[in-house]
């Protein structure tokens, strides 16, 4: 062929047709792959996770973006782990590399343990142990705070350094379990109901990330019940964020990560302290108002008391009796006076016509007297008469008498004895 003749092809053209080769496959856009995991790279800024996928022969790279994460991974991906990646081989014009774009990445092997936390939740769910009328609240300030976890892991320094952090003055008591393996879910389980006899304020039971079978002791039945039967409310914090057990179901609230678990659980002390001052200046605020009105209203109660009061009353009644005595006293003086000029002239008619009677009375003693004192014997002894008596009594007839009786002879000037002839 002809140099002149030679077609010559762009980097560009070449790889935008290699490219378009792939994505017409329709098995690269919908791939299952499996091998072991090297270069794990969670990028911090992005989100994204950037891994190597190998077996003996070859390696591939591949690529999780993060919005692929909370749906197709469960677990923390790390270096040595044999996984199979589903996704999409695509190429990456930039840089002329093939890549596979993952959106699900499971652990091999994982089917069986998903099998069995499948059947095993269904059966807790109809036994009641995921309802919802069955979960605690969590006290929005505790501190009395109970952890069930390994002592000296990750997720115990997560929790104690976030509570120390949002409030100092928490007590946190520790329940060391063994949260991985044989007997793991016994000791976590015991742990449980010790710290709920202690009557603490709340507990938290969680570890670190891992795969499912890392995980499995928090897929037990006697956790399960542990939580379930508590007095005390539990949260959850086991794993990483897309890791999901059983306790996290039964329990009161679930949080993503150990170290969520720990906010959950622990109220910020700064905030608390800010609130509590708010609300101190708006009672202060609302009692000063409260103080005035109610001042306000016993000014006026006092001054319809004082108005109303039965002093008052009793004053201002003796004011008008007062008056009113006055004016009965002016009425009676008045009437007195008239009665008073009425009996004057009565007094000087009865008197005129007492006066006058007398005269009349006096008049006719006068005469009676008169009357009298010419009958009587003493008045015709003075004009020279006199007469007979015997012993005491006046003798109206001497026949009777014989000769020799002595009588008494009464005169003006006296009384002789005389003797019958």
């Amino acid at each position: 062929m002809n140099r002149l003749e030679r077609k010559v092809f762009s980097v560009s053209k070449v790889t935008h047709f290699i490219r378009s080769m792939i994505r017409s496959e329709y098995i690269l856009n919908h791939i299952s792959i499996a091998g072991e995991l090297s270069n794990v790279n969670y990028h911090q800024a992005s989100g994204h996770i950037y891994f190597t996928l190998k077996d003996d022969k070859c390696a591939m790279k591949c690529m999780m973006f993060a919005s692929d994460r909370s749906q197709g991974l469960s677990f923390r991906m790390e270096d040595g782990q044999s996984v199979i990646v589903t996704g999409r081989v695509d190429v990456f014009e930039r840089d002329g590399l093939y890549q596979l774009y993952a959106n699900r990445v499971e652990l091999a092997g994982a089917g069986e343990w998903n099998e069995r936390f499948e059947k095993l939740k269904q059966k807790l769910n109809e036994e009641g142990l995921f309802d919802f009328e069955h979960k605690k609240p969590i006290p929005r300030y505790a501190i009395r705070i109970g952890i069930v976890t390994a002592e000296g892991g990750k997720a115990l320094h997560d929790i104690a350094s976030t509570a120390k952090r949002r409030n100092p003055y928490v007590k946190l008591y520790l329940y060391p379990a063994k949260v991985q393996g044989e007997g793991a879910a016994l000791t976590i389980a015991e742990g449980i109901r010790t710290l709920d006899r202690m009557g603490l304020d709340v507990i938290i039971v969680g570890r670190g990330g891992g795969s499912i079978e890392d995980l499995w002791a928090f897929n037990e039945e006697v956790v399960a019940y542990a939580i379930y039967e508590a007095d005390t409310p539990i949260i959850s914090g086991t794993g990483h964020e897309p890791d999901t057990t059983i306790a996290d179901y039964v329990a009161d609230k679930r949080a993503a990560t150990p170290t969520g678990a720990a906010e959950l659980a622990v109220f910020e002390w700064d905030s608390f302290e800010d609130m509590l001052l708010q609300r101190k200046n708006r009672f202060q605020l609302l009692l000063k108002q409260r103080i005035a009105l109610v001042r306000e209203r016993i000014r006026r109660m006092s001054a319809s008391l004082e108005q109303h009061s039965p002093e008052n009353q009793l004053n201002e009644q003796r004011q008008i009796l007062a008056h009113q005595a006055e004016q009965l006293l002016s009425l009676i003086r008045w009437q007195l006076e008239g009665v008073s000029e009425q009996c004057t002239n009565r007094k000087q008619a009865l008197t005129l016509l007492l006066e006058q009677k007398l005269v009349s009375r006096k008049h006719r003693l006068e005469v009676q007297t008169a009357k009298l004192h010419g009958l009587s014997p003493t008045a015709k002894l003075m004009n020279g008469f006199g007469y007979l008596s015997k012993d005491g009594s006046s003798i109206k007839d001497v026949t009777g008498l014989p000769k020799g009786e002595v009588i008494t002879i009464t005169v003006r000037q006296g009384q002789r004895d005389a003797e019958l002839l």
